[in-house]
């Protein structure tokens, strides 16, 4: 094994020996799928500790020699490359101080090493890495104006990853812009990561600089990276570093690439611009204090006629609430007002009132609609601001705004099988029609549900919603085929496997054999149950299957997502009559006539 430098003079011996070697991984076009460029990774001595380049720069930052490997690095990956004679660029990682000190020489060693190679200076990406590091940004500039009229371009490294800095992006102006690994990782799974994709390639387009995708090492995220747009892409799936790389990447990205199947995008949650609060829900009312009389009570409701309710607050404390009803309702009996009219306000409150903070998000009071203390449906509650009384809600409002949130978030995922809801599927249909890309949509119903339910229960039919929204999911592509839940026992599943016809099959036989676990032995054996129709009447239904229409759709066929829908759905009855349980439809659907593919 060869000796390890222990000594600043014994590193500084290594990097001048030449014991540095170059490997080179491509970067891609995703547009093409042709090798655009490739990133030179230093490597230390083979079998020695400094093999590894974060212990080759650790070493070199404890020693401060970072700057003098860094220019050696990037010698010697000029020389290896041009040996090589690949096409494309050739990106350097070098850091603030190394880029200064090539501009303040008129590109110094980079642009010795490239003229000895024979290597054009205007084929060279300097990635600037260590963005935390850049101490001067008018030095840099400088720098960089003089490598760019030598043809020398600039990547920005990293992006993303807490040092980056979009003040950097907008000042130095690189020509093109790295995405850290992070945010490509399984990001067909995280509608977050795809959100911030999209966020910088809006940036992209306004500050001019292509994104380059870092760390692909998937079909999936690939798939997901090129149809957001991203313009190249790197990582282990395309190519991994080597002394030799290939001049084209492997059959396998290249299929992706070409291929004209769009990707599945991971569910995004509804936003809202500001997301709303309890605040919102605020009513202005006037308060009474611990003492007021009760007869002061009724002169106050009498003046306020549409207030619910009163709050008694205690030094800007709310301490109770009174219900105008139940108030109104005591006094109002024989001698209450001789009584009780004197006496505090106090004796009829409610000690324990609901209080909520203005700033409490309305998404999160889910809990108090499904809590053991029902009073504010008739009393209200208060809203308070740091604990101050600031007013009152009705229970009416609360229960119509929570509901009204529910009945939004269904809309994009189903609460009971979790899967993408109407708009969701509304969204990949657009995609898929604006693409141009043939695909079939498929409408799933179980057929004799109704019945099942209202003789087992809604529990028994939660499962076996559950059950069917598992088997098609299983019998799907998840990196083609897109499931959705449309509601009650309706799916939808957007193909674009080659085999859909045979995936339907697969999900109706599974369906219909697992699904008579959930009837009592004695309905099996009889074949259903016996129950009331939609008209009140006994009738005998057979046990729950499934059945599938599917409209097979091509370019021009239908304009719009609602056409197609409508399409599936009216092949979804034609299939429940069906004896296999499955009704393909011929033609498209006559309103279509005549459609466009949308550009």
């Amino acid at each position: 094994m060869p000796s390890q430098p222990s000594t600043r003079d014994d590193l500084a011996q290594l990097i001048d020996d030449g014991r540095l070697y170059p490997v080179f991984q491509p970067l891609v076009s995703m547009e093409t799928g042709q090798v655009y460029a490739y990133e030179a990774l230093i490597r230390g001595p083979d079998g020695s500790e400094f093999h590894r380049p974060d212990r080759l720069f650790g070493a070199a930052r404890a020693h401060g020699l970072t700057g003098r490997l860094e220019i050696a690095c990037c010698e010697t990956a000029i020389r290896g490359f041009a040996k090589l004679a690949l096409p494309g660029k050739l990106f350097l990682n070098a850091g603030a101080p190394a880029i200064e000190r090539f501009g303040a020489h008129q590109g110094g060693e980079l642009v010795r090493a490239a003229i000895e190679a024979g290597f054009p200076p205007n084929r060279i990406v300097l990635e600037l890495t260590e963005h935390e590091r850049v101490e001067s940004t008018d030095r840099l500039l400088a720098s960089l104006a003089t490598l760019r009229a030598l043809g020398v371009c600039l990547a920005l490294d990293d992006f993303g990853d807490g040092r980056s800095s979009l003040r950097l992006w907008a000042e130095i102006r690189p020509d093109m812009v790295k995405i850290d690994s992070y945010f490509t990782r399984d990001i067909q799974a995280d509608s977050r990561k795809v959100e911030f994709l999209k966020a910088m390639l809006r940036l992209s387009d306004v500050f001019g600089s292509p994104l380059v995708a870092e760390g692909i090492e998937t079909e999936a995220e690939l798939a997901i990276l090129r149809d957001l747009g991203v313009a190249y892409g790197q990582g282990y799936f395309l190519g991994r570093p080597d002394k030799r790389p290939d001049a084209a990447i492997p059959a396998y990205a290249a299929a992706v690439l070409e291929s004209h199947k769009i990707a599945v995008y991971p569910e995004t949650p509804p936003r809202q611009s500001v997301k709303a609060t309890v605040e919102k829900l605020l009513v202005t009312a006037p308060s009474v204090t611990p003492g007021t009389p009760n007869d002061a009570l009724v002169g106050i409701f009498a003046s306020y006629p549409e207030l619910h309710a009163l709050a008694v607050v205690d030094h800007e404390r709310p301490v109770g609430l009174i219900n105008r009803h139940g108030f109104m309702d005591r006094y109002s009996r024989p001698f209450h007002r001789e009584i009780y009219g004197k006496r505090p306000c106090t004796t009829f409150m409610n000690p324990a009132p609901l209080l909520i903070e203005r700033s409490t998000p309305l998404d999160c009071l889910d809990s108090v609609l499904t809590g053991e203390d029902q009073r504010y449906l008739s009393d209200g509650y208060i809203i308070t601001d740091g604990g101050r009384y600031l007013g009152i809600g009705t229970g009416e409002s609360l229960v119509r705004a929570v509901t009204e949130l529910r009945v939004e978030a269904a809309r994009h995922a189903n609460p009971l099988t979790f899967l993408p809801g109407n708009i969701p599927i509304t969204e990949h249909i657009s995609r898929l029609l604006s693409s141009g890309v043939p695909f079939c949509a498929a409408y799933f119903d179980l057929n004799n549900f109704k019945p099942f339910n209202d003789q087992y229960g809604y529990w028994r039919g939660d499962e076996m919603i559950k059950l069917a929204a598992g088997i098609i999911a299983s019998r799907c592509d998840p990196l083609r085929d897109f499931v959705g839940h449309v509601g009650g026992d309706d799916f939808v599943v957007l193909f674009q496997s080659d085999d859909w016809h045979a995936r339907c099959m697969l999900i109706v036989r599974d369906f219909n054999e697992r699904a008579r676990r959930f009837f009592d032995a004695e309905d099996v054996i009889a074949g259903g149950i016996t129950g009331e129709d939609r008209h009140g009447n006994r009738s005998f239904f057979p046990l729950t299957t499934i059945a599938a229409g599917a409209v097979r759709v091509s370019p021009g066929d239908y304009k719009n997502p609602e056409e197609v829908a409508s399409a599936a759905a009216a092949a979804k009855r034609r299939a429940k009559h069906s004896g296999s349980g499955i009704f393909v439809a011929r033609r498209p659907c006559p309103m279509a006539a005549g459609a466009r593919t949308r550009p």
